[in-house]
């Protein structure tokens, strides 16, 4: 495939996808989501944010050591500080990128940065000369370039370009563009900017209004030859181009594009439901290709089609994106080998074998109460293990509800905190409320409940029902998981692991924040 044909797929489901308000993941999360994006064969992996907390900085470190098939990007303000602290975290990359930014439009320049435009041009031209002492492969954008003026883009781009970027991103920061202007835009920076054809021009688009995977295509038909985008088009605010939606759509309309990706599609499905369950954000029924209904038909005119012939509802084969995968395949009568097989071709690996002995305990736990176990069931458990692993985390012993017509549901709880076992009881507007309220005599966090959220994970009245719980705290917001075929002890794990999280320092800062 030549440079001209091939579209580089660029994810930041760990950076940009990460700044979702709850979404936030531990170092061992991003390298597990890492590695799925690795073996998806994605191009290039925007691991981080290297200078917004020591965390970020480690998590960025150990997927460059960690992914050899891959670019790793981190990010960088225009700012030696930020520059050189994603240099170092990228030392050990096999092959590393720096992604730094600097705003363009005339409000960021005046309101955020309070620089005059020879000021940034000066500023973005200096972080690009400093981002290339640690890699030839620098990449910049001018951010909320969708409300930048035309001539300042190209007075600023080419000066980039001369300073040694090799890939040119022209963000739509807050989702402002529609596609016919969008493509316009990316159309008439190649055509303008002298030396555009020293460097490969990419997009990163938001989904305020809806537009993110229609502007993104609408660039790629005008010349933009890398996509930045996301895992469910996970992303702050409305969220980012899913990754998902652009490959496919690049791929099935061949007769438009006159380019691919090398993606392996096939294991898209597996991604979506790595993230989802890391994250804690459900992926709805409806989502076009990850979507449950995806490749569903009800009505019995499709129905009649698609058995006379696929093709005349799908456009592509669920095959092509995952779907065919075998997904039963243990029960109460597995042994610790299968359990441990099954989890190795699923990619889920355990630093040791304690956490593979706690991992199948569960394991048989849940065999007792449910019959047929599916892949979704292990992914789900597999991150429940992981997520309570901390040393000082409270720990649910047992739970207690009682709920009847006319009577006010009450519970009564048993949490183990650093080895001690404390009780709770109280009363609420039903079990679960009364869970929750339990669990708050005890831990006393007091933090606001955001959002819950309850999912089913496979199909059957013995389904495992997921719980996502979003707390927030003096302004920090986290979200918590669990699973169990009990939907009240769900809901109380999924309570616990969220205070667990509250109670855990945030130290990260924005990427788009002025100081550090």
């Amino acid at each position: 495939m030549s440079q001209a044909e091939k579209l580089i797929i660029f994810d930041t489901t760990l950076r940009d996808g990460e700044q979702s308000p709850g979404a936030s993941m531990t170092k061992d999360e991003k390298v597990r989501i890492a590695k799925a994006l690795e073996r998806m064969q994605v191009d290039i992996i925007e691991a981080g944010f290297p200078i917004a907390s020591q965390g970020d900085f480690e998590s960025v470190q150990a997927v460059a050591r960690e992914v050899t098939g891959s670019t790793i990007c981190g990010l960088a303000r225009a700012l030696d500080k930020d520059i050189d602290r994603a240099g170092e975290a990228l030392k050990e990359a096999t092959s590393a990128r720096i992604h730094t930014f600097i705003a363009t439009s005339p409000i960021h320049m005046q309101m955020k940065l309070r620089m005059q435009p020879d000021q940034v041009v000066e500023q973005a031209v200096a972080s690009v000369k400093r981002a290339l002492r640690y890699t030839d492969n620098v990449e910049f954008s001018p951010e909320d370039a969708g409300r930048s003026e035309s001539d300042f883009l190209c007075r600023i781009i080419e000066a980039v370009i001369d300073a040694g970027a090799t890939t040119i991103n022209i963000p739509d920061t807050v989702g402002y563009n529609i596609p016919l202007q969008f493509g316009e835009l990316i159309r008439s920076l190649r055509e303008r900017i002298p030396n555009s054809h020293k460097a490969i021009f990419s997009v990163h688009c938001h989904n305020d209004l809806g537009l993110a995977v229609a502007n993104s295509l609408s660039a790629v038909a005008n010349g933009a030859r890398q996509v930045e985008c996301t895992i469910n088009g996970l992303g702050e605010r409305a969220g980012n181009a899913s990754l998902e939606e652009v490959v496919m759509a690049v791929r099935t309309r061949q007769d438009v594009f006159r380019c691919d990706s090398r993606l392996d599609s096939t294991q898209i499905v597996n991604c979506s439901r790595l993230v989802s369950s890391v994250t804690g954000f459900p992926v709805q029924p409806n989502k076009a290709i990850v979507g449950a209904n995806a490749f569903a038909h009800e009505s019995g005119i499709h129905q009649d089609g698609v058995l006379k012939s696929r093709e005349t509802y799908e456009i592509m084969r669920a095959e092509d994106v995952g779907w065919n995968a075998n997904r039963m395949v243990l029960g109460k009568h597995s042994g610790r080998n299968a359990f441990r097989s099954r989890l190795q071709q699923l990619h889920i690996s355990f630093g040791s074998e304690e956490e593979l002995n706690e991992a199948f305990a569960r394991f048989k736990e849940l065999a007792d109460k449910k019959h047929e176990i599916f892949d979704e069931d292990l992914q789900a458990l597999v991150s429940e293990t992981r997520d309570v692993d901390e040393r000082h985390a409270a720990r649910l012993v047992s739970l207690k509800v009682c709920s009847e017509t006319g009577e006010t549901p009450t519970a009564r709880i048993i949490l183990s905190v650093e080895g001690e076992e404390y009780s709770g009881k109280a009363s609420g507007g039903g079990p679960v409320d009364a869970a929750f309220k339990a669990i708050e005599c005890i831990l006393q966090t007091h933090s606001n409940l955001q959002l819950y959220s309850v999912n089913s994970i496979t199909s059957g009245t013995d389904a495992q029902g997921e719980v996502t719980v979003r707390l927030e705290k003096a302004g920090r917001i986290v979200n918590g998981q669990g699973a169990d075929t009990d939907i009240v002890i769900a809901s109380a794990k999924a309570y616990l692991h969220a205070c667990n999280r509250i109670v855990l320092p945030a130290e990260r800062a924005h990427p788009q924040t002025g100081e550090v």
